[in-house]
């Protein structure tokens, strides 16, 4: 009874240390497809694909109507989740471009709050394109430098049995991507669970980006297509299937009710499978227009999501980095400034009509904004010129308004000048406390780096890699 007594006041003590916000600080898992579309999902009633997974974490949590990723490709958008960023302010300004070395990340804010970080997948900030191989452990914009302790990481897209970078060490790994990186997720987190620390986990797939090659298995519902699509469609059941692992994880490890889900893809879909990809929006991957720009996203964690919902409400890629520093009560110091996007925090607990920050996009000279029900465009910022929306009633961007509604178009027109300003100034280094952008990185195809060069005779016979390497000594 006494040692009892001693086990009861050791823990109160234990808690007694903490704060309520410390107690209660969530695991962290942030999920993004690369190249799904944000009608390619079971829920957003696809025809032929099934995404059963995805449908039940739907259920459970918040699923988005109008989610935008920050950019229509892939490197700016992943910039846009790091920062909480417009990508152009990153020094990402289009595929393939380095992350400029100053920006202060998600990673190292919660690894300075006491999350244990980790990073799984396709990277791609660090200006190498072609696809994917093992980051090397000397690149100064691996995962590493932008605050994660631990990663398992390929530049790139990569497909099946990949060879992967473990903390700069290259490793030959077996199976079908998605898998992979999610099973070596879940390995961290069981490792990691009863540490003291809550966790940051990033998984970046690389499905249903091409070139596609599925297993036979998730291949078979879709026999009656070409073998493009076979693929493409088996790499998103397999995706699905994992994020089932994910989910049945971290229920196995008790960990399910206190860790948010955060899922999103990257841009919009691709023009190969039909108009149904995107959901029958206007545009594809690469394109300012709804189909470039919206994509599927779910946010997922009984313990914090007290309103499950469908949600009207416009967000972005943008909006994640500061809405983990509202929920875990970091100072706004933590993130960059400027910051373009916004906490959705209190969507977890009600529905909110009106979005008070606008949702801004600048892509090789092209710019949009979303300010609730109306979109603006650009589609070269140099000649003002503009394009209005509301893509509420007109989702299809089938009618451009800006005659009509000229006081609207007029006041958006000038907020996008003002912020394009600030941009131009973020582009020169000014928001860096020495005033001035580092010299960036890379932005050149692996191949030509002297640093891969002892790994082309090995790796010149893998299928991924034939064609950029048949011809080099």
């Amino acid at each position: 009874m006494k040692g009892t007594a001693i086990l009861i006041i050791l823990i109160i003590g234990r808690f007694q240390g903490l704060s309520a916000q410390e107690i209660q600080r969530p695991n962290i898992i942030l999920v993004m497809a690369d190249d799904q579309g944000w009608g390619q999902t079971g829920y957003n009633n696809h025809p032929i694909l099934k995404t059963p997974n995805l449908d039940k974490m739907a259920e459970n949590g918040i699923r988005f109507n109008r989610f935008y990723a920050g950019a229509p490709v892939c490197s700016p958008t992943r910039a846009s989740v790091l920062t909480g960023r417009s990508n152009d302010r990153t020094a990402v300004y289009a595929h393939g471009y380095a992350m400029c070395k100053q920006e202060k990340t998600i990673a190292q804010a919660l690894k300075e709050a006491g999350y244990k970080t980790a990073h799984f997948g396709k990277w791609h900030l660090n200006g190498l394109r072609g696809p994917g191989v093992p980051i090397l452990a000397s690149d100064e914009r691996n995962p590493g430098q932008f605050g994660f302790d631990e990663w398992l990481s390929v530049t790139n897209f990569f497909d099946i049995d990949p060879i992967m970078s473990r903390n700069g060490k290259f490793v030959e790994m077996k199976g079908e991507s998605s898998h992979i990186i999610v099973d070596e997720a879940l390995r961290f987190i069981e490792k990691e669970k009863d540490n003291g620390q809550p966790l940051l986990v990033v998984i970046w797939y690389g499905s249903p980006h091409s070139p596609w090659s599925a297993k036979e298995k998730d291949k078979k519902p879709f026999y009656a297509l070409d073998e493009k699509a076979q693929n493409h469609y088996g790499e998103l059941v397999s995706m699905d299937q994992s994020i089932g692992n994910l989910r049945m994880g971290l229920r196995s490890m008790k960990l399910e009710e206190n860790t948010l889900v955060w899922f999103n893809s990257d841009n919009g879909g691709l023009p190969n499978f039909g108009a149904e990809t995107v959901g029958g929006l206007r545009g594809y991957k690469g394109k300012i227009y709804e189909g470039g720009l919206r994509v599927p996203c779910i946010i997922e964690w009984p313990a914090g999501i007290r309103q499950k919902q469908i949600t009207d409400y416009p967000a972005s890629t943008m909006d994640i980095f500061p809405t983990l520093v509202d929920i875990v009560d970091l100072p706004t110091s933590s993130m960059g400034f400027p910051i373009d996007g916004s906490s959705i925090k209190a969507l977890f607990s009600a529905e909110l009509k009106i979005r008070k920050k606008p949702i801004p996009f600048r892509y090789r000279g092209k710019a949009a904004v979303v300010d609730n029900n109306y979109k603006l465009i650009s589609h070269d910022i140099s000649k003002n010129k503009f394009e209005l929306y509301d893509v509420v009633k007109d989702p299809k961007e089938t009618r451009n308004i800006i005659r009509e509604e000229k006081k609207i178009a007029y006041r958006m027109i000038k907020e996008f000048t003002k912020w394009n300003q600030s941009v131009e100034v973020s582009i020169k280094g000014e928001d860096y406390p020495n005033g001035l952008m580092e010299p960036n990185g890379y932005n050149v195809h692996w191949n030509t780096l002297q640093e891969y060069r002892p790994y082309f005779k090995q790796w010149r016979e893998r299928p991924e890699y034939k064609a950029v390497l048949k011809n080099e000594n």
